[in-house]
């Protein structure tokens, strides 16, 4: 039962790995004794054992794909990809028409680049018939929030992407899956958690009364990544506290 969630010598790609998502999946994957390879922006100055970074710019098909091809030409095969890469540009005028410009960037790095690195990793996991990947994904990939499309469309984009994969390479042994974070204290959202009003509402809409941590996603994306989810495929898990599930508020 030990090695029942075992991820001991896989082969971990990881985008965004220096982002609060990223950078916990990398050491809690690097923890338990996985070989991480986080994809980032720019390499961190502190540095981790059993992981080690590239900098890359996922937008760029062609850096990415060198990256892969290095990696399985010394390892022999590539176990995981994790696709943490995300920005997120709410339009900060209300009523005002959502900026072209934020549409593009933003479906271009959270849809269309994990695109790109799906298609990168695929042929080295089908020359050993198995892998798995998972998109990080967001509960704005089920409920709308307001003045963000950009951010909503391209995680919804995403969850969809994943199960079309999942559906086409099923039959070589790649399994895709999906984790959607609820409220998670990040960078990304610390101005809604330095709100008092604003972070205690989010609270209260979770049925564990609390925010996420980055580490709440380490635990699921094991289990994704380990054998153990091994007939598990197409899948979407939500880390939210119970968010989706919670309906009307009664005290």
């Amino acid at each position: 039962m030990k090695d029942l969630f075992s991820v001991k010598d896989k082969v971990v790609i990881i985008t965004g790995a220096n982002g609060g998502i990223g950078n916990a999946l990398a050491l809690g994957f690097a923890k338990n004794q996985s070989i991480v390879h986080g994809i980032v922006l720019k390499v961190p100055n502190t540095k981790s054992p059993n992981v080690f970074y590239h900098k890359c710019d996922i937008s760029k098909p062609k850096q990415f794909a060198k990256i892969c091809e290095t990696i399985f030409k010394k390892y022999k095969h590539i176990d995981v990809l994790i696709n943490c890469a995300g920005i997120t540009l709410p339009n900060k005028k209300p009523n005002k028409q959502y900026p072209q410009v934020n549409w593009l960037k933003t479906i271009e790095i959270n849809l269309t680049s994990s695109f790109y690195c799906i298609q990168s990793v695929i042929p080295y996991m089908v020359k050993n018939n198995q892998g798995s990947i998972i998109n990080i994904t967001s509960i704005n990939s089920e409920s709308a929030f307001p003045r963000n499309p950009s951010y909503l469309a391209s995680k919804g984009g995403l969850k969809m992407l994943g199960k079309s994969f999942a559906k086409d390479w099923g039959a070589r042994g790649i399994r895709v899956n999906n984790i959607g974070p609820g409220y998670i204290k990040t960078n990304m959202t610390r101005n809604s958690f330095k709100n008092k009003k604003l972070r205690q509402a989010i609270e209260k809409h979770t049925i564990l009364n609390r925010w996420g941590t980055p580490d709440d996603l380490i635990g699921p994306a094991i289990f994704l990544a380990s054998d153990s989810s091994r007939y598990v495929t197409g899948q979407d898990i939500y880390v939210d506290g119970g968010w989706l599930a919670n309906g009307l508020l009664i005290d």
